[in-house]
């Protein structure tokens, strides 16, 4: 459990996580039983594994095993901790790592933040390259981490009367005011729809029905309100106004330039049925940014930093194919159905996809190791089916 707890200080203790994995490798042998492994064929497992084993194949048979080799390490690490993991029979001590890790990393972060704004007369609150720096790590993994930490609080409560609810509670405050703090709208966003999703599992059908129509009316009437401004020539403030956010938020802009080279490069591909490869494709991606990017200096950060695409979804299916696509939206299909009448694996699964759509989380060992725990959560571990109604 303390591997999941440490993750967020990987900087600062970068070799501590790989000698907790050797120490469970070296374990595994004479902990692991016959019926730990019939875990392995559930059917949604077995997808996720048949995906791994197809990219490291597809690598072998196309030669590009050798530059791909670190992607799929990624990959190899959040299997590795599906398959470590197996002996696990309940994940309670798995979660209460991630809530006490989130608690370090918010603690750590708002004391960096203050340290920070007493220490420069110039320093700013809000979405801020100041506040960013002042963060323990990536301001949209500690959102991941701070939405993981709300949802498991939410999971451990007890319907009845019990003590330990209000520590539940208050960290589920603590960190939805962290999330306000460093403005991580990816988060704020993952709340919103986790919340949507959790009136279908109300008992309160009229509430929950109504709740429901309301947010997805409010949804689709926003998305309409805001395409028809954009397309009208009498709203050039409103305009304005939304090019205005998107060029001031940088990560925004990161993201919007990147899906759009992304695409571009997949439609110049055509039909694509085993990929191109992860480093080919963010090869691809480099020579977009250095011609399609007008400005200079934008230009030159993109193709320095050598930007990825943003996304989980453009970057499998550019990298291994439709195939590769395929497995791995069929694993998140397959693992949907399987625990649908659930709330809370149902809101594993919300976040997992949300952060797919704006994050290639393979590109980054923190990503895989906390992908691994999402799987560990929804493949290996049983959920007590009387915590995923909603608490009244």
């Amino acid at each position: 459990m303390l591997l999941f707890f440490i993750i967020p200080f990987d900087d600062y203790i970068r070799a501590l996580p790989n000698i907790l994995i050797i120490i469970l490798i070296v374990t595994f042998p004479f902990v692991i039983k016959k019926e730990h492994i019939g875990k392995l064929r559930k059917l949604p497992t077995m997808l996720f594994i048949v995906f791994f084993g197809y990219i490291v194949l597809a690598a072998l048979v196309t030669g590009r095993i050798e530059t791909d080799f670190k992607i799929i390490k990624k990959i190899g690490i959040a299997a590795g901790l599906l398959v470590l993991y197996l002996p696990v029979y309940h994940d309670r001590k798995v979660q209460k790592a991630i809530m006490f890790s989130a608690l370090a990393a918010v603690i750590f972060s708002v004391v960096s933040i203050f340290y920070a704004a007493n220490t420069n007369a110039s320093f700013e609150f809000g979405d801020t390259q100041m506040v960013i720096e002042a963060l323990l790590i990536d301001r949209l993994y500690l959102g991941l981490i701070s939405v993981l930490s709300i949802v498991f609080s939410y999971y451990a409560m007890r319907r009845e009367y019990h003590d330990h609810n209000k520590y539940y509670f208050a960290n589920i405050v603590i960190n939805v005011l962290f999330i306000a703090l460093i403005v991580s709208k990816i988060a704020a966003i993952v709340c919103l729809v986790i919340f949507i999703v959790a009136q279908l599992y109300s008992k309160k059908k009229v509430l929950r029905a109504i709740m429901a129509i309301t947010a997805i009316a409010i949804i689709f009437c926003a998305v309409f309100f805001i395409k028809n401004q954009l397309k009208s020539n009498t709203s050039k403030g409103f305009k304005t106004e939304v090019n205005t956010f998107f060029n001031t938020s940088n990560t925004w802009r990161t993201r919007i330039v990147a899906w759009d080279c992304a695409i571009k490069n997949i439609e110049n591909q055509g039909i694509n049925l085993a990929g191109v490869g992860f480093k080919k494709t963010k090869d691809d991606l480099i020579n977009c940014y250095g011609t399609n990017i007008k400005n200079d200096t934008e230009r030159a950060t993109f193709v320095n930093e050598r930007y990825n695409s943003h996304n989980q979804f453009l970057d499998i299916y550019s990298s291994t194919g439709l195939i590769g696509l395929l497995l791995f939206v069929g694993f998140l299909i397959v693992t949907f159905a399987t625990n649908k009448k659930q709330f809370f694996p149902t809101a594993i699964i919300v976040t997992l996809v949300i952060y797919c759509l704006v994050e290639n989380i393979f590109h980054r060992q923190m990503g895989a190791y906390y992908f691994g725990l999402m799987l560990i959560i929804l493949l290996v571990s049983n959920n007590n089916p009387q915590n995923n109604t909603l608490k009244n």
